[in-house]
This record gives C-alpha cells, structure tokens and sequence, in this order.
C-alpha cells in the first residue's frame, strides 16, 4: 500500500507543472542530456544535494537502486515549476517585486514562487511599438547567481541543493526562444509576454492554445522520466564548439535571434492572432527545439562540472 500511495504521489507531482516553460518532459530531457556529461565526481556530488530536496523521495518511488540517482537528476529538472502549484508556496507575481525576497537564495526555507525567475524577455517591436526592458532579478541574474553560489565553499548544502535544481531548470528555459523574447505591437503596447498573448487556433477554432504553449509543447508532453530519458537519448548531438558556449548572454542571445527565425515567423502574424500554424512552421520549429535542449543539456553538463564544489 504505502509503495502505491508513493507512485500515486509522484504522478501527482508531475501531472501539476506549469507550462510556463519547456513542459516537464523537455526539461527531462535537458536533464538526462546533461546526466550523460556529468563526470563521475559530479555525479556524486549532484546526486548527495538532491537528497536534500523535500520531494526527493517521491522522485525515486519505485525506481530500482541502479537507476535512482539519474532519475532523481532528471526529475530534480522540474520542480521550479511543481512548486508553481504546490502548496505551502506563495505566488508572489510574475513580474519581479521590488524588494529583497525577489532575489534571496536562502535554499528550501524560500517558500516564494519566483515565477519571474524563468525568462528573461528581451524586447523587440517591427511597427516602432515604444519597449520595456526586462528587469532583474530574471533567469540571467539567477543563473549567474547561483553559479556563484555552488562555486563557493561558503555555501551550505542545503543552498547548493536548491541552487543545483534551480539551475537544471533554469539553464533549460533560456534556452527556450520564447523565454528570452516578447514582442511589442500596436495590438499588445505591454508586449505579448513571451508569445502567451498570442493566440493559437486550430481550424475551423473550436480550440485554442497560445504560442508560448506550443514551443513549451514541442518535445513532448510525457510526465514519465524513463520516456523523457529514452527521448533525449535519441536526439542529435550538438555541435562541439556551440556546446562549449559558457556564456549565458550568448545562450540567451542565440534564443532571441531563434525566435526572430524560427518562432515569429508566418504563418504567425504581426498581432495577438489567432493563427493556425502550417505543417512547414511545425517541422522547422521541432527541429529548432530539439538543437536547443541538446545545447542546453551539455552546456549545462558543462557549467555544473565547471563550478560544482
């Protein structure tokens, strides 16, 4: 009984993730990507501060002792958007306040939210729409941030855990194009929130679904980590020299020129649509989206083998 409660529980976990990014099975991906590059030191250093985390045991439910610590990694990849809907965490906006809590790394007693902690949208308008510059703290601050933090010898571990989650998280979601993007228009003067004001539509619209949704969507929606691990196994390697990218501007950068290319293109209009995406835009977007999570995992690999102490 108590091994079913404890699957129960875990589906649960995962059923209720935001699609506010990458869904869960694209950040499983990024994860189980950069598992692969992970050396065996950081293997055991990751796999004792995820320990730590209060949903660890349910993220290893069922799961044989072989593969406990991989899968830990890979689902560890998606609880900044758990806690989104989990309780005992308050929502504290979606734009960053102005106060210290905003940006505070104090580890598992930080029971906020930070939904503004997972993009950061770089603006750009084509009819002279006047722009907002995002804010800090944003998903560059905090990546930087914690970088700095699982660096530092002065760092408890229980701030390394919940740094360490943050940033399998967060390194995935600058990687997405429509987490470093919103367009300002005529029809949206405050922008479009990283494409979640622009409508979707499937023809003839008896549903809807919005472009942020979509791009979340594109490597799936499984909230299995074994089918998520099977996916991102199959998935082309990256090229060397982008891999070894350790600049996070560059990485948000190259999101933003990709939605320049590839995300804000026709059949994608100028306004809040709705828009029905033909099957042109959907090959060259899935490709697109499977370049960057094999990007994001490695050069994730990389910044935790680099600065994990």
């Amino acid at each position: 009984m108590k091994t079913l409660v404890a699957a129960i529980l875990a589906a649960v976990l995962l059923s209720t993730s935001s699609v506010w990014a990458w869904d869960g099975d694209g950040h499983m991906q990024v994860a189980e990507i950069a598992w692969k590059h992970l050396t065996a030191k950081s293997r055991t250093r990751v796999s004792k501060l995820l320990m730590l985390n209060p949903n660890y045991s349910l993220w290893i439910a069922n799961v044989s002792a072989a593969k406990r610590k991989q899968t830990a990694f890979v689902m560890a990849a998606t609880w900044p958007d758990f806690i989104k809907s989990a309780a005992g965490y308050s929502n504290d906006g979606d734009v960053a306040p102005l106060v210290p809590a905003s940006a505070q790394n104090i580890g598992y007693s930080d029971h906020l939210m930070h939904r503004y902690w997972h993009f950061i949208d770089t603006p750009f308008s084509t009819d002279g729409t006047a722009l907002v510059q995002p804010v800090a703290p944003n998903a560059q601050s905090q990546i930087e941030l914690f970088t700095a933090a699982i660096a530092s010898a002065d760092t408890s571990d229980d701030i390394k855990s919940y740094d360490l989650v943050w940033l399998e998280h967060l390194v995935g979601d600058v990687h997405q194009p429509l987490h470093a993007t919103s367009r300002f228009s005529a029809d949206l003067p405050k922008g479009d929130r990283g494409g979640n004001s622009v409508v979707l539509c499937a023809n003839p619209c008896k549903s809807k679904s919005e472009l942020h949704a979509y791009w979340d969507d594109l490597l799936g929606t499984t909230k299995l980590p074994t089918t998520a691990i099977t996916a991102a196994d199959k998935l082309p390697a990256a090229p060397a020299a982008a891999a070894a990218v350790a600049d996070d501007q560059v990485w948000i950068t190259e999101s933003f020129k990709a939605a320049m290319k590839f995300v804000y293109v026709p059949p994608v209009g100028p306004g809040a649509g709705p828009y029905t995406l033909d099957a042109a835009y959907k090959s060259q977007a899935k490709t697109e989206a499977k370049a960057r999570i094999e990007l994001a995992g490695v050069r994730l690999a990389n910044l935790i083998n680099a600065n994990l102490k």
